[in-house]
């Protein structure tokens, strides 16, 4: 699972020049993004590529209320079956851009949170699926996610699917087959990330300035510690 993320404006920056796309000069660095934010996901092949915002929680196209259940994750391992996502598989794939994302450590009944980011190379290009808004509503997008790598499952056995640049331009061409696709859907390997234990200030969702990505060195926890209501997902 994964339930928030970090976007650093230099980091969108780059990973929309390595797409080939324009960039989105309205958007600011967000150091704790939550289901429901609204944020920049690409779009479609070279050189029709579109860089857009959409909202963090897929409304499937046949929902009884655009405003209903949001679903914020799709497991890589049913995303071609299940008919939430199975539809969006297949034709409408995009790619999320992130410097970096949180998971929880359960100790002593409370959630010490941890960040993961690439320890050095290009930004993180999250796989997703994307469904059409409506007149009065945004598009709105899951992101992936699949089994955790070396450094993510000492903390949890989940993590969104980074891609390459090379299976991101794979991910974003609708022509190929979901036989050429779902291998894309794998953890990174060992060694790709850093994992950071962060400042319990990220845990509130209101909380979402830079702060967020203190180191805590210490065993004592600074600031809230109890996950916000749109935390964990």
């Amino acid at each position: 699972m994964c339930g928030r993320y970090v976007l650093k404006r230099e980091d969108l920056e780059a990973l929309l020049r390595q797409l080939g796309v324009p960039d989105i000069s309205a958007f600011t660095s967000r150091y704790n993004l939550a289901p429901t934010s609204l944020v920049p996901i690409v779009r479609g092949p070279r050189p029709q590529r579109t860089a857009n915002t959409a909202q963090w929680g897929l409304v499937p196209p046949w929902a009884a209320s655009p405003g209903g259940s949001r679903l914020a994750n799709a497991r890589a391992e049913s995303i071609a079956a299940r008919p939430a996502f199975r539809e969006a598989f297949q034709r409408r794939r995009c790619v999320v851009p992130a410097s970096g994302f949180y998971e929880w450590e359960t100790r002593g009944g409370r959630k010490l949170p941890w960040y993961f980011a690439p320890r050095a190379g290009p930004p993180l290009a999250l796989a997703g699926v994307w469904a059409e808004g409506t007149e009065n509503t945004p598009a709105t997008f899951a992101l992936i996610t699949t089994e955790a790598c070396a450094e993510v499952a000492r903390i949890h056995d989940r993590m969104p699917v980074a891609l390459s640049p090379e299976a991101a331009e794979v991910w974003l061409d609708p022509a190929p087959p979901a036989a050429e696709l779902l291998p894309l859907l794998r953890p990174l390997p060992a060694g790709v990330l850093a994992a950071t234990r962060v400042s319990p200030r990220v845990n509130q969702v209101r909380h979402e300035g830079p702060d967020c990505l203190l180191p805590v060195t210490g065993p004592e926890d600074e600031g809230d510690g109890q996950l916000g209501l749109a935390g964990l997902v």
